[in-house]
């Protein structure tokens, strides 16, 4: 365990308005996965933006 380095990721708070229907889809992916809806919805991003093609 020598090898672990702890990595602090500097984070912000945002805002963002989604619709009511997709929000409850948002929730029940948390409830069912137990991930907080923050970090569900940063995973989903970061997929959307990594699987991004122009």
């Amino acid at each position: 365990m020598n090898d672990f380095k702890p990595i602090k990721q500097e984070k912000t708070v945002i805002s963002i308005r989604l619709d009511v229907s997709l929000l409850k889809v948002i929730d029940e992916v948390s409830t069912q996965t137990d991930i907080s809806r923050n970090e569900l919805i940063v995973q989903c991003i970061d997929y959307a933006l990594k699987n991004f093609k122009n």
